[in-house]
């Protein structure tokens, strides 16, 4: 049987590095190992339709497949930077009446000593395999520490993400970050060691809702020193322009000699201060190298519910962090559990979102966007090997549409997704017509109206 593994791909776009042309990329044991620009006048290779082509056909082991992707768009594999794994689905055992963050924290702790070590495993297996499909293969997963119940409710959930995170590892890649608990100082600390040496890939949190945060920052970064992990953590995920638990973060960042091995998630409350407030705030993230990542579709459903009219949104200064010069993702945050009835895993949805979110509509802003969902959180995991480059592993994601704007407008279904070293998804064929006069008339007004003509890229 053909390996997935040796591939040449021809007549694909690479919008996030040349627009303009059309390229010819070839891949050996699963690695990029030529990118090139496809000249105009070269001979036509022998190839086949990626429509028509079924990844699983018998053919010589011996064979190289060429793939013609007939102008198809082709991205680096998604990479969700945020994302609750071992909470996704619990909405029908975990409800939140109010819709606040304050009620999904109460009853999804309350809860937490119900759920099997089976019952969490299930839960991240779908949420991750969902994810893929979509076209990411990588993530990073916070993941519940409930200590207040128990040590063994606590380390159930990192017994249940080691195992799905070991089960997925052949087809995409997880990285676990165990959030410790607020106003912790009392409980069980030697179990977050113990969970450390587990073999978890970094520490969490979301000292803002403690009423001890700094000492729950030091602590948080005791232990991550002392395991050699980065720090990931929930910071001032709230409407009160007061909540300014990043400083003190960035401030301990600089003096532990952590820059860049710090990452602070949703910071709501730059969006509810002035400019200038919030301009120093950037400021001292940047001088400290944090990376920052946006979870847009969760905080527009949970920021403002205290709020009569005006009402916030919560959303945090997407495009101030980004000119800044900061690593900022956007993310999925929670699918279908009590922080948010809603999501998919689907990271172009999630730009698309952040499109709404934070007036980014124009050209320069869609194509920051698709960096947002690809390069920028490459850069948040420490991903080195991440990429269309030459000499790297190729996991990417080719998407049905020839432009980015239609990308970004018709948000396709359709995706055919490689990651390490095989096609795991592809999608099945395009839906049709039933009618031949109305399967014409879609095909003039497509031909007619067109995503690719030059005035769409413009301005």
């Amino acid at each position: 049987m053909a390996s997935n593994n040796n591939i040449d791909l021809c007549n694909v776009r690479l919008p996030l590095l040349n627009e303009v042309e059309l390229y010819c990329l070839s891949i050996r044991d699963g690695h990029w190992m030529h990118i090139r620009i496809q000249e105009a006048d070269a001979a036509a290779p022998i190839s086949t339709m990626l429509e028509s082509w079924n990844p699983d056909q018998q053919l010589e082991t011996s064979s190289i497949t060429t793939l013609d992707l007939q102008g198809k768009i082709l991205l680096p594999g998604f990479v969700d930077s945020h994302m609750h794994l071992d909470k996704a689905f619990s909405l029908t055992t975990v409800e939140n009446i109010s819709g606040t963050l304050e009620e999904a924290v109460r009853n999804y702790s309350a809860a937490s000593p119900t759920f099997s070590k089976d019952e969490i495993k299930a839960r991240m297996m779908r949420s991750a395999l969902q994810a893929l499909s979509f076209g990411t293969t990588h993530i990073r997963t916070h993941l519940d520490f409930n200590l207040r119940f128990s040590r063994d409710i606590a380390l159930r959930t990192i017994e249940a993400a080691l195992e799905a995170k070991a089960a997925l590892a052949p087809y995409m890649t997880l990285q676990l970050f165990p959030m410790c608990p607020y106003n912790f100082m009392s409980l069980d600390n030697e179990a977050i060691e113990e969970a450390l040496r587990m073999g978890v890939d970094g520490i969490g949190g979301a000292p803002h809702l403690s009423l001890t945060p700094k000492e729950d920052i030091d602590f948080i970064f005791k232990m991550a020193e002392k395991y050699d992990v980065p720090i990931d953590l929930h910071c001032d995920e709230t409407d009160n322009p007061q909540m300014r638990t990043v400083e003190y973060v960035a401030a301990r960042t600089k003096e532990a000699g952590y820059e860049g091995r710090v990452t602070v998630d949703h910071l709501c409350a730059l969006a509810s201060m002035g400019d200038e407030d919030a301009g120093s705030i950037i400021d001292k993230m940047a001088e400290a190298k944090l990376k920052a990542v946006s979870l847009p579709a969760v905080n527009l459903y949970l920021q403002g519910r205290h709020d009569s009219n005006p009402v916030r949104r919560g959303v945090t200064r997407l495009k101030q962090i980004h000119e800044r010069g900061i690593p900022i993702a956007v993310a999925s945050d929670n699918i279908h559990d009590p922080f948010h009835p809603f999501g998919r895993g689907d990271l172009l949805q999630i730009a698309l979102i952040s499109s709404y979110a934070a007036h980014m509509g124009r050209p320069a802003d869609l194509r920051t966007l698709l960096r947002m969902i690809t390069e920028a959180p490459a850069n948040v995991l420490g991903l080195a090997a991440y990429g269309i480059t030459e000499g790297r592993p190729a996991n990417f994601v080719i998407v049905d549409g020839h432009s980015i704007e239609e990308v970004f407008t018709m948000l396709p279904e359709r995706r055919w997704v490689y990651s390490h070293g095989r096609f795991v998804r592809s999608p099945g064929t395009k839906a049709a017509w039933n009618h031949n006069t109305l399967a014409q008339f879609w095909q003039e007004a497509s031909e007619a109206v067109s995503f690719q003509k030059p005035e769409f890229v413009k301005g």
